[in-house]
């Protein structure tokens, strides 16, 4: 779910790692965009419901800019050399509401929101419209993380990163929703490259993915990436481009990328 809450110019070479940790999930999130305007970007946490405040911790890759970079080297032989080319105001009784705690995160500020209703908490530049929330109704148990953004031309920064307790230990989980002008389509543009590190039991539904030819330690080598990785396990990625059904990606038994669509 890339959600952005103002008008954003441009979003494009999105890059999305996940990997599975018993009881948690790790992501991390890159891409390009442009703006005129400070924005922020809402990416949704399927977390077990009624998570504290602190139960999301940000991950500072700001001395990894080439995290995915050093992920693509993990395929030299399948790389495509054309994906990854760079270039609602709260009701009068919510205001004496404590603020959610704003995180340094490299670059950016971020913020966790327990539940939608928390929203109200955070400045009004970086809430999502109270109609796409009715929209996105199956969302009211989730959390969300949300990084703050500058306006830029089009640039890259560099990648986000945290990890949460998931609610669904059976799949993995990528945010790939788009509500990138304040609307919620039923279909999206599709600019996507995905990675994860699975569990073992998760191999049997990566048919439509391809295993990077070494182990990630040969080729990841930023030290606070490395931390991040099962260093004797390979990686695998999926590129998913294109118009698509717009929704969130998940890895699990019966589950596929957002199936190609015609706007």
């Amino acid at each position: 779910m890339c959600c952005f809450t103002e008008a954003v110019e441009k979003v494009s070479d999105t890059s999305i790692f996940a990997r599975a940790s018993g009881a948690h999930q790790l992501v991390v999130y890159s891409m390009a965009y442009a703006a005129k305007s400070d924005l922020a970007m809402v990416l949704p946490v399927p977390v077990v419901p009624d998570s504290s405040e602190d139960a999301l911790r940000f991950i500072s890759l700001e001395k990894c800019p080439d995290f995915f970079a050093e992920l693509r080297d993990g395929f030299p032989a399948r790389y495509d050399a054309g994906v990854g080319d760079l270039l609602s105001a709260p009701d009068e009784t919510e205001t004496v509401m404590r603020m959610l705690e704003v995180h340094e995160v490299g670059a950016f500020e971020a913020s966790f929101v327990p539940r939608p209703e928390d929203f109200a908490r955070l400045d009004e530049r970086f809430r999502l419209p109270v109609e796409i929330w009715l929209e996105l109704n199956h969302y009211r148990d989730w959390g969300f993380a949300v990084f703050k953004l500058k306006p830029t031309e089009l640039a890259r920064v560099h990648p986000m990163a945290f990890e949460f307790p998931r609610c669904d230990i059976k799949r993995l989980f990528f945010p790939t929703l788009h509500v990138h002008h304040r609307r919620l389509e039923k279909s999206a543009e599709f600019d996507h490259s995905l990675y994860c590190q699975p569990e073992p039991a998760m191999n049997w539904h990566l048919a439509e993915w391809e295993d990077s030819v070494h182990p990630a330690g040969q080729f990841v080598h930023c030290a606070d990436a490395a931390k991040l990785l099962d260093l004797e396990y390979p990686c695998w990625r999926v590129f998913v481009d294109g118009v698509r059904e717009n929704r969130d990606t998940w890895i699990g038994a019966g589950e596929t990328v957002p199936a190609p669509r015609s706007m």
